[in-house]
C-alpha cells in the first residue's frame, strides 16, 4: 500500500512537474517567433534575389557600344522629332589626362580604383539614408554601377533592379579592367549641349580639341556636368556652372587630388571668356526640347533622353510653337517689330486648366537648344516688375481678409511705410485719393500696392505666392510688392502661377512631359496632380479685376476680338531709371500666354531698353500668341462661384453701401464680394420721400389769406417745407413747418400763387420728396394792364461740364413775370420758368454748340430780345504714356535720378524701378 502511494505520490508529483515546466515564458515566444519570421523572411527574400539575380540581362558588349535614338511625340501623340547623338567620339584611358581622371573620381567615386565594384562603406550609409529617408533617397553608385545602369539597365528606383545593378556590377568589375569601366563610362554619359562622351564635350564647351589641353577648371566643370547636365551647361547658367564646379574643387581638396591654391586659382577663373562659340542646331523646337530635358532629368534620374531610346509623350502643340518661333524670330512674316536687334525676348503658352506648356519660345532668333533660355532659366536679375501686385497684394487680400473689389485704399500722396528712408511714388506723381481695389490694380498704382501688402503681411504673401508655385524669397519687403525687390522669376514660373486664377484657385505644376515609355515596354507617367491651391473666390475676384486691365486700365487700347482675357502688364527698371524689362502675362479659360522683352547688353553690362522699343512691345506679343492659339476654338468665359456675390454699389461710400433705387446710374458701380461679407446698409444719399398728397389752397376772404393744407400717410419724422411763387415769378420758400397746414397772409389781390410743399427727412435734410404743387388765384385787382415791353436776359453764360456730360447755362433777368425759352443751334428747343437750365446729352469732342435765350411774357404774346452764346466741346485727351516712356516724354534729368531713389534700403533694386510698370 504504502509502494502504491508512493508512486501515486510520485506520478503526482512528476505530473505537477510537468505541467509546470510546460509554462513557456512570453519572451521566450517572441523571440522564437521573430526567429521564425526572420528565417522565413530570409529565405523567401534569398529566394526572390536568386529570381532576380537569374532573370538579370547579360552584360552583352554590343550594348556597351551603341547608343539608341529617343522619338518625342506632341500632344495628339504625332512624333515630331527624334533625338539622337550626333556629336560623339571614343577615347582611350592612355589618351585620358591625370586632371581629368582625378576629378571624375573624386566627384563620382572616391574609392574607384579600390573595390570590386561595391563600396560597402557608401552603400551602408545609403541603407541608413533609405530607412531614416525613405526608398530611393540616396544611392551607392559607383562608376561601375553607373556603367551598368546607363548600357543595361533602367534608372528606376526599385529593389529589384537594386539587387540586379549590385550583381552586374560585380560581374563587369571580373570582365573588365578598372581602366576600361572608367574608358566606357567617359565615353557614354551626355554632358548635355548634345554632346556624346568627354570628348566631344570638351570640344563643344571649349574648343578643346585634345584632352590634355584641359585647364584644372576645364575638367572640374566636365566632371560636374553628368549630375545634371542641361542646369550645369555653361552656355545656359555659367553662374550655377560655377557653383558646381566649386562642388568639384572641394572634393578634390579633400581626396589630396589638389592643392587648397590650386583650387582657388581655378575658382578664379572667367567662365564665359573660357566657353567656345555655341554651335547652331538642327533640332526642331529647341526651346521645349531644353524644358523636355530638365524635367526628365528631374524626374527621372540617370536617364538620357539622347541615348536611352525612349519614347516621350510631350504636350507641345506643334501649331502654338511654330508660332511663337516666328514671333521672335526676325522675319518678313514676323508681324512685331523689336525695334532693337539687341534685345532678347521670350513667350510660353500653358493650358489653363491641366498646366500642360504648349510652347516655348526661349530667346529671339535661337539657333536650336541647350542654349540660355529666357524662358524657363533662372536668372538672379529678372524681376517680375507690377505683374506681381495680383499676388502679393491683391490676392492674398482676398484669400486671407476677404476684401471685396470695392474695397477703399487711400491714394494720397507718396507712402513711407514703417523702416523705409525714401518713400514710394505712383509713377505718374499723381495722387487720386480713395480708390477700389479694382481701380488701384487695372492701373496698377504702386501706392496702393504697397500700403495693401502691408496690411496683408509679407509672411501671408509669401504663403500666397507659394500656393501658387513661385520660389519665394525667405524676406520679403515693400519693394517687393510693386516688383522691384529680391523675388526674381521665369516667364514660365509667372504663367504657372497666373493659370491658377484661370482655373478656380486649382494649381498644376507646369509639365511638358505626359509620359516616358522604355525599351523594354515599361512606361513611367510624369503628369503631375492639380491641388486646390486657393480659395475659389480669390482666383474669380482677381481674375475679374484683371479683366479691366482691357477696358479701363493699363492696356485699355489693346484689342482682343472679343476673347474674355484677364492680364497685367508689368515693368522693371535698371540702375539709370530706364525701362530693363517689359511683361504681359494674361489668360483665358483655354490658354495662359507669358510674354517677357528685356535683357538689353551693352558693353557688358545690362542696360535700358531703347527708345526704339515699343512700350507695348510685350502686349503685342501676347496678342499675336493668344489670338492665334484661340482661332477656331471656343473660349468660354470665366463663370462666376457661388462663394462670390455681385452686387451695384453707390460710389464713393466708405465702407460700401448698397446702391439705393434712386441713386444715380453715373454714380452706380458694380463690385464682386466674398458671399457672407457684403455688405447690407442700403445708402439714402439720394433716397426720396413719398410726396405729400391732398395738397389744397383756399382763399380766406375774412382775414385776406390763404390756407395752404395737405396729408402726409407715412411714419416717417419729416418736416414740410412750403415755397410759393406770384404770377409766375421764382419759387420763393415761406416756411418749414412740421405741420400738415399753413396760412400765407397779406396775399396780392388779382395774383396768380403757385404753392409747393416738399416733405424733408428731420434724420438727414439732403433727403427730400419730390414737389407737389397746386395754384389759386386771389379775387379782386384791377384790370389787367396791357403787358409792358419784355427786356432780353443779361450775363448770358454757357460751359461745358465734362465730369457730368452737361452744358450749363445760366443769365440774369430784370423785368416783368417772363418764362425763357432756351434754344440750342437753332433747333432744339425747351422752355424754363428759372434763370438757368443744365443741358443734357451726347455732346460731339471738338464741336461748337450755340445757345439762345428768349424771354417771354406770361400769356406768350409778348417776346422780348434774344441773347446768345456759345460752348465749345473739347477735344478727347490722348491717352498718357505709362511710366515705361520716361525718356520719349523727355523728363528733366533730376525726374530720372528721383526715380532712382525710391527704394528701400534692403533692396538691390528701386521700388521706382517698378514705377514704369503702371503702364
Amino acid at each position: 500500500m504504502t509502494d502504491k502511494m508512493s508512486r501515486a505520490a510520485r506520478r503526482n508529483k512528476k505530473t505537477t512537474k510537468k505541467k509546470t515546466s510546460g509554462k513557456r515564458p512570453i519572451w521566450k515566444t517572441i523571440l522564437f517567433t521573430i526567429l521564425f519570421i526572420g528565417l522565413a523572411a530570409g529565405i523567401v527574400g534569398g529566394a526572390v534575389g536568386i529570381y532576380w539575380i537569374a532573370t538579370a540581362p547579360d552584360l552583352d558588349p554590343d550594348k556597351l557600344n551603341v547608343p539608341l535614338s529617343s522619338t518625342l511625340n506632341d500632344k495628339y501623340g504625332e512624333p515630331f522629332t527624334t533625338l539622337e547623338l550626333e556629336n560623339r567620339e571614343q577615347v582611350k584611358y592612355e589618351d585620358l589626362p591625370q586632371v581629368l581622371i582625378d576629378a571624375v573620381v573624386a566627384t563620382e567615386d572616391a574609392r574607384f580604383f579600390e573595390h570590386k565594384g561595391i563600396d560597402l562603406r557608401r552603400l551602408g550609409g545609403a541603407i541608413v539614408a533609405n530607412i531614416t529617408d525613405g526608398f530611393g533617397s540616396q544611392g551607392a553608385s559607383t562608376i561601375t554601377h553607373q556603367v551598368v545602369e546607363n548600357f543595361f539597365l533602367s534608372n528606376e528606383k526599385q529593389i529589384k533592379l537594386k539587387v540586379q545593378e549590385q550583381w552586374l556590377a560585380l560581374q563587369l568589375e571580373r570582365k573588365y579592367s578598372k581602366e576600361e569601366i572608367l574608358e566606357m563610362y567617359l565615353n557614354k554619359i551626355f554632358y548635355g549641349n548634345n554632346s556624346y562622351g568627354v570628348v566631344a564635350a570638351a570640344k563643344s564647351y571649349f574648343g578643346v580639341e585634345d584632352l590634355n589641353d584641359l585647364t584644372l577648371a576645364q575638367a572640374a566643370i566636365l566632371a560636374g556636368l553628368p549630375q545634371r547636365p542641361t542646369a550645369y551647361n555653361p552656355f545656359r547658367d555659367p553662374e550655377l556652372t560655377a557653383y558646381r564646379m566649386n562642388t568639384v574643387l572641394d572634393l578634390m581638396v579633400r581626396h589630396g587630388k589638389v592643392t587648397e591654391e590650386e583650387a582657388n586659382e581655378a575658382r578664379e577663373v572667367d567662365i564665359i571668356a573660357m566657353l567656345a562659340e555655341p554651335e547652331e542646331s538642327s533640332t526642331k523646337y529647341g526651346a521645349f526640347i531644353d524644358k523636355v530635358a530638365d524635367e526628365i532629368s528631374e524626374k527621372l534620374e540617370g536617364i538620357n533622353i539622347y541615348t536611352d531610346g525612349l519614347k516621350i509623350n510631350t504636350t507641345l502643340d506643334t501649331n502654338a510653337q511654330e508660332r511663337v518661333e516666328l514671333l521672335l524670330t526676325d522675319t518678313e512674316a514676323n508681324p512685331l517689330n523689336y525695334g532693337s536687334d539687341n534685345v532678347q525676348g521670350a513667350i510660353v503658352v500653358t493650358d489653363t486648366k491641366t498646366g500642360a506648356i504648349q510652347a516655348i519660345g526661349g530667346r529671339r532668333n535661337s539657333t536650336g537648344s541647350q542654349e540660355l533660355n529666357y524662358a524657363i532659366d533662372k536668372r538672379p536679375n529678372l524681376q517680375p516688375g507690377s505683374t506681381i501686385k495680383p499676388i502679393m497684394s491683391y490676392g492674398p487680400a482676398i484669400e486671407y481678409d476677404k476684401i471685396s473689389t470695392y474695397h477703399q485704399i487711400n491714394d494720397d500722396a507718396p507712402y513711407q511705410g514703417p523702416g523705409m528712408e525714401k518713400p514710394i511714388n505712383n509713377i505718374t506723381r499723381t495722387y487720386s485719393g480713395w480708390v477700389s481695389a479694382r481701380t488701384a490694380l487695372s492701373q496698377s498704382l504702386n501706392v496702393p500696392a504697397v500700403k495693401l501688402f502691408e496690411e496683408v503681411g509679407a509672411d501671408r504673401a509669401k504663403s500666397f505666392g507659394e500656393q501658387l508655385g513661385l520660389d519665394m524669397p525667405d524676406n520679403l519687403y515693400a519693394s517687393d510688392a510693386i516688383g522691384g525687390g529680391s523675388l526674381t522669376v521665369t516667364p514660365l514660373e509667372m504663367a504657372s502661377a497666373f493659370s491658377v486664377f484661370g482655373n478656380g484657385g486649382v494649381y498644376t505644376e507646369p509639365y511638358a512631359v505626359e509620359s516616358v515609355e522604355f525599351p523594354d515596354g515599361s512606361t513611367v507617367e510624369l503628369r503631375p496632380d492639380s491641388e486646390p491651391a486657393i480659395e475659389d473666390y480669390t482666383a474669380y475676384m482677381i481674375t475679374d479685376m484683371l479683366k479691366t486691365v482691357f477696358t479701363d486700365g493699363t492696356w485699355a487700347s489693346g484689342s482682343m476680338g472679343g476673347l474674355p482675357v484677364a492680364g497685367k502688364t508689368g515693368t522693371t527698371n535698371v540702375d539709370d531709371g530706364s525701362a530693363g524689362d517689359r511683361w504681359f502675362i494674361g489668360y483665358t479659360t483655354n490658354y495662359t500666354v507669358s510674354t517677357w522683352v528685356g535683357e538689353n547688353i551693352v558693353d557688358g553690362k545690362r542696360v535700358g531698353l531703347p527708345d526704339s522699343v515699343d512700350w507695348t512691345i510685350a502686349q503685342q506679343m501676347f496678342r499675336e500668341t493668344m489670338l492665334h492659339v484661340s482661332e477656331g476654338i471656343d473660349t468660354a468665359d470665366f463663370q462666376q462661384p457661388d462663394s462670390v456675390v455681385k452686387l451695384a454699389i453707390e460710389r464713393g461710400t466708405n465702407p460700401p453701401e448698397l446702391a439705393s433705387d434712386h441713386t444715380p446710374a453715373a454714380q452706380k458701380v458694380t463690385e464682386l464680394f466674398v458671399r457672407g461679407s457684403e455688405p447690407t446698409t442700403t445708402s439714402e444719399k439720394f433716397d426720396q420721400l413719398d410726396a405729400v398728397n391732398g395738397l389744397n389752397a383756399t382763399y380766406n376772404e375774412d382775414d385776406h389769406s390763404i390756407h395752404v393744407e395737405w396729408d402726409y400717410n407715412t411714419d416717417s419724422d419729416v418736416s414740410f417745407a412750403v415755397s410759393a411763387s406770384v404770377d409766375g415769378g421764382s419759387m420763393q420758400e415761406l416756411a418749414t413747418t412740421e405741420d400738415m397746414s399753413l396760412d400765407i397772409s397779406e396775399v396780392e389781390a388779382g395774383a396768380k400763387y403757385t404753392i409747393q410743399v416738399v416733405a424733408i427727412s428731420n434724420e438727414n435734410n439732403s433727403i427730400t420728396s419730390e414737389p407737389a404743387s397746386t395754384s389759386i388765384t386771389v379775387p379782386g385787382g384791377d384790370e389787367e394792364e396791357e403787358e409792358e415791353n419784355i427786356p432780353p436776359v443779361s450775363s448770358l453764360s454757357a460751359t461745358y461740364v465734362e465730369d457730368q456730360g452737361i452744358i450749363d447755362v445760366s443769365w440774369n433777368y430784370d423785368g416783368p413775370p417772363a418764362a425763357f425759352e432756351v434754344t440750342v443751334n437753332g433747333g432744339q428747343t425747351q422752355t424754363v420758368q428759372s434763370q438757368g437750365i443744365e443741358i443734357s446729352g451726347t455732346f460731339s469732342p471738338g464741336e461748337t454748340y450755340s445757345i439762345s435765350v428768349t424771354p417771354i411774357g406770361q400769356e406768350g404774346d409778348v417776346r422780348g430780345d434774344s441773347q446768345s452764346t456759345s460752348v465749345s466741346i473739347p477735344q478727347a485727351e490722348e491717352p498718357e504714356e505709362p511710366e515705361e516712356e520716361p525718356v520719349e516724354e523727355a523728363p528733366e534729368p533730376e525726374e530720372d535720378e528721383d526715380e532712382g531713389e525710391e527704394a528701400p534700403p534692403e533692396e538691390d533694386e528701386t521700388p521706382d524701378e517698378e514705377e514704369q510698370s503702371d503702364e
